[in-house]
């Protein structure tokens, strides 16, 4: 099922599934495995085709050389377009961190996107998050989380087994048993933490970048956001404080409102019972969305 195609000099990991219908090309989060989407392609590829891959680092994919960041990302999706030779607009999902790529990519290349589903995507303007008075959620700053991956990124897989404990959610072990073992040696992959590395110390350079790159194009849009009730009752468990949770996803529910303007032929949702992964709360919804986006 899987393929690893040669690209920019180094292999990638690719998933293309589906003979007919629109291609539809998912694009993942930050240190997110393709294989989480299972549930989401297996039922769209009965009638469209699904393209996606692991960024370099990630899953079977090689690392290769020099930076990682939205730009390369948009080179590698735009690779794998010339070598499956797709050349009709496609409909172009990307989530979180695959969000911000996938906002580049439509800069870039306007006139190749039917569509675009952004799903709890990460906003050009994040930085505003950073200014947030919240003493707790502010320890996981960038370079807390950066120098959390280097130290990730420095060990061997079996001292990241001992280290990590990789384990699965209730929804990932609703998966075939391939899948399970997939996501689990996923997690204890150091070069994964040198690829999260560098993108999460280029990812505000991007995002002013991509401002700066000219119009969003105006193909519709669905933009799909996470329930900040559901978010704020489960991180309580944690023991984030409530009132910093309430002032953080405020702030981040105003942030995807705001890509909701980004076309005028656009859809905003906010995704009942659902965290941030989406396609795992809610894969349903994020089903018919993309059904929807496509009649249009």
């Amino acid at each position: 099922m899987n393929q690893r195609i040669l690209i920019n000099n180094h292999n990638v990991e690719v998933q293309y599934k589906g003979n007919t219908g629109p291609l539809i090309v998912i694009l993942t989060g930050m240190g997110c495995s393709f294989d989480e989407w299972h549930e989401v392609i297996e039922m769209l590829s009965k009638n469209n085709r699904m393209l996606t891959f692991h960024r370099p680092g990630l899953g079977q994919s090689e690392l290769g050389n020099g930076i990682r960041n939205t730009e390369t990302t948009v080179q590698d999706l735009d690779r794998l377009l010339h070598h499956f030779e797709i050349k009709e607009p496609f409909y172009l999902v990307g989530h979180s961190y695959g969000g911000l790529c996938a906002q580049h990519f439509a800069k870039a290349y306007p006139d190749r996107l039917a569509g675009i589903i952004l799903v709890d995507s990460t906003s050009v303007e994040l930085t505003v998050l950073d200014e947030l008075e919240l003493p707790v959620l502010n320890e996981d700053s960038d370079e807390a989380w950066i120098k959390k991956c280097l130290n990730y990124a420095s060990k061997e897989k079996e001292q990241l087994q001992k280290i990590i404990k990789p384990s699965l959610s209730e929804k990932h072990r609703q998966f075939p048993e391939r899948i399970q073992q997939r996501l689990l040696d996923f997690q204890v992959n150091p070069l994964l933490y040198r690829a999260m590395t560098s993108e999460i110390q280029q990812w505000k350079k991007d995002a002013i970048k991509i401002k700066q790159l000219g119009e969003f194009p105006d193909v519709p849009l669905m933009v799909i956001g996470r329930d900040k009730k559901y978010v704020i009752k489960e991180e309580m468990n944690n023991g984030i404080p409530e009132w910093e949770l309430k002032i953080f996803e405020e702030k981040w529910e105003e942030l995807i409102k705001d890509q909701a303007k980004l076309s005028t032929s656009s859809k905003l949702i906010f995704a009942k019972n659902s965290g941030h992964s989406v396609y795992l709360d809610r894969p349903d919804l994020i089903i018919e969305c993309i059904q929807e986006i496509l009649t249009n």
